[in-house]
């Protein structure tokens, strides 16, 4: 047996000793005459003569695309999302510029393209192990960088549109088929392909840039940005600024900037729309202004510089102050209106108390049950009758308080005492608001509405909430009125194309239980409905979508959605899910438009200049 006691008494020095004695000079020797008579040499080298060829891991060619789909845990299309199993491994070199909501294209063997968007990554263990442990974490914790070849990065596809090519036009329709195994994927960067995926059209009503979790999509065309737009034509349906916006944003989002941009494209040059009697016409825009902001819209923005000016018309946007820009302030009072802040033209006017005659609910206060309302309409016809056309608020409040009226009424069992007071009650207080000392907002209409004319009516110098409802009011309601009947008082109105502009909109289309309030509604309501046949569009303006009436929001067509942080608003909007979650931590200007009948959801990112002047020094 081997003693292995030695291996006990090893000693360093020893051995290096023993290197230098004559044991190793006699083994040298030896090995130095076995070489020779081997190869016939007669050196003393040792070296090694033979070398192992270095052969690359790395396939050769170079890589095109991102990754590839992969089966390992289903390749699978249906028609429910929920069964569709779309995944693709992404390699090492790609990943760090992947991004959920990313596009990507996987192309079909025989042309076709399989447009997809991205809705989830994930890291997966490329080999079986137990990373949750004390010295895997340590290790990181002293190491700078994470060795991801050990890792699969695998992105989740959901499936949009095949795009196909149809004489030379490329097209899209639902996806029908399922890619094939270990297909190529790549990211979407051509414009053409991204706006036929995306539904988007290539001309109308500018929005914004496409976008990716705030960040534009880039393409390889200049400019290499993707421009969103409506459709604004006749070729595909009904302009959609005839099916009604709305623009739903926190404070601070950018609602008004946003607002003014896409206002001030309504208002270009070149937009016309035709009329029954063949004419083309410009639109005219009355935009009613709680905070005084919109007849800034006459003014050039001063921090538009020339170059950014030059990619708006590459571009083909609009911009620029509006000199058609008309501001109609309402007499309300002794309120006065300041307007160090603009320098568009004022026009002051009041609110004639004849418009009651038909909109007997403008004097109601807002809190009149059925039968009171019924009362106060026998009430407004009669005083109009016995007083004429010309009768004021001053000789309605006479009126009502003539005790035999009252008492005749009663007797009469026409009108009940009680009911007269409560109608009594509320109709007064209307004094600043009716027939005041400016012209009466009846006789300005065809300056109010003018082809191509912005007309502004700010509010915000008048103080009484009751006196701003009721201005507001009575003037979107003659609008509608004059719009939707078959024989118009006014027909400028009837013949002109309007965008009616509310900001705040939660402030008067709120659902309520008073007659007015319905009176408001079931208005607002009719004119979303028959809009698009008589070029009306409305466009709503808020911060709590939550509160504007659900028959009025079912009527909206295009919404675009800025930061909300209240989950009851974000809900109301409608928008897909994937979307909803991105809304409370949108950035200034970001947006998410969901118009079915324009493209796909989408993601935006609006100019982060104001096409005209916005804000006060």
């Amino acid at each position: 047996m081997t003693d292995l006691g030695d291996f006990g008494e090893f000693s360093a020095d020893a051995d290096t000793d023993s290197s230098a004695s004559g044991d190793v000079e006699a083994d040298s020797t030896g090995s130095d005459s076995a070489a020779s008579s081997a190869d016939g040499s007669t050196g003393t080298s040792t070296e090694p003569t033979d070398d192992f060829e270095a052969t690359s891991v790395e396939p050769r060619g170079e890589d095109v695309g991102i990754g590839a789909l992969c089966v390992s845990q289903g390749l699978r299309v249906a028609e429910d999302e929920e069964e569709t199993s779309l995944r693709a491994y992404v390699t090492h070199g790609n990943r760090s510029s992947i991004r959920i909501g990313s596009y990507l294209l996987a192309p079909y063997p025989d042309g076709e393209t399989l447009f997809c968007r991205i809705t989830g990554l994930e890291y997966a263990q490329q080999y079986h192990a137990d990373d949750a442990t004390e010295i895997h974490a340590r290790r990181a914790m002293r190491t700078d960088e994470v060795d991801e070849s050990d890792y699969k990065f695998v992105a989740e596809l959901e499936p949009v549109a095949v795009l196909y090519d149809d004489d030379g036009e490329l097209k899209r329709r639902m996806t029908d088929r399922v890619p094939k195994p270990q297909t190529v994927i790549a990211m979407a960067d051509d414009t053409e392909q991204i706006k036929t995926g995306l539904k988007m059209p290539e001309d109308g009503v500018f929005l914004g840039h496409l976008s990716v979790g705030g960040e534009k999509v880039r393409t390889a065309a200049s400019p290499p940005t993707i421009d969103y737009r409506i459709k604004d034509d006749y070729e595909a349906g009904d302009p959609l600024i005839f099916r009604h916006t709305l623009i739903a944003g926190g404070t601070g989002s950018g609602k008004t900037h946003g607002a003014k941009n896409i206002l001030r494209q309504f208002l270009a040059e070149e937009r016309t729309y035709p009329m029954d009697d063949g004419r083309e016409v410009s639109p005219a825009v009355v935009q009613f202004d709680p905070q005084d902001e919109y007849a800034q819209m006459h003014d050039d923005n001063p921090d538009l510089d020339d170059e950014f000016a030059r990619r708006l018309e590459r571009e083909g946007v609009a911009y620029g102050g509006h000199d058609e820009t008309t501001a109609f302030v309402p007499k309300v009072g002794d309120a006065s209106y300041a307007a160090g802040h603009h320098s568009a033209q004022q026009v002051e006017f009041t609110i004639p108390f004849t418009m009651c005659r038909t909109r007997p609910w403008l004097v109601s206060g807002g809190s009149l049950n059925d039968n009171q309302y019924g009362a106060l309409t026998y009430l407004i016809d009669r005083f109009f009758d016995d007083y004429g056309d010309d009768g004021t608020y001053a000789e309605f409040k006479s009126f009502l308080d003539d005790p035999a009226l009252r008492e005749e009424l009663d007797e009469s069992g026409r009108v009940h005492e009680a009911t007269y007071d409560a109608v009594r009650r509320r109709v007064f207080g209307f004094d600043d608001v009716f027939d005041q000392d400016a012209r009466p907002i009846t006789e300005l209409i065809h300056q109010f509405v003018r082809p191509g004319g912005l007309s502004v009516v700010p509010t915000y110098h008048v103080n009484d909430t009751r006196a701003t409802e009721a201005v507001v009011l009575a003037l979107s309601s003659l609008l509608i009125d004059e719009k939707l009947s078959n024989d118009p008082f006014f027909d400028r109105i009837k013949e002109t194309p309007l965008v009616l502009g509310m900001d705040e909109a939660h402030n008067f289309l709120t659902d309520a239980d008073s007659v007015q309030a319905r009176k408001v509604i079931s208005k607002f309501t009719e004119a979303a409905k028959q809009g698009r046949k008589e070029r009306l569009g409305l466009f709503l303006i808020t911060q709590d979508p939550q509160d504007i009436d659900d028959a009025v929001f079912k009527q909206i067509n295009t919404t675009v959605v800025l930061n909300l942080g209240d989950e009851d608003a974000i809900k109301s909007v409608n928008i897909p899910s994937t979307l909803e979650s991105k809304v409370p931590y949108m950035e200034k200007g970001q947006m998410v438009v969901y118009s079915p009948d324009n493209s796909e959801p989408v993601e935006l990112v609006g100019l982060p200049k104001c096409l005209t002047r916005h804000g006060r020094d």
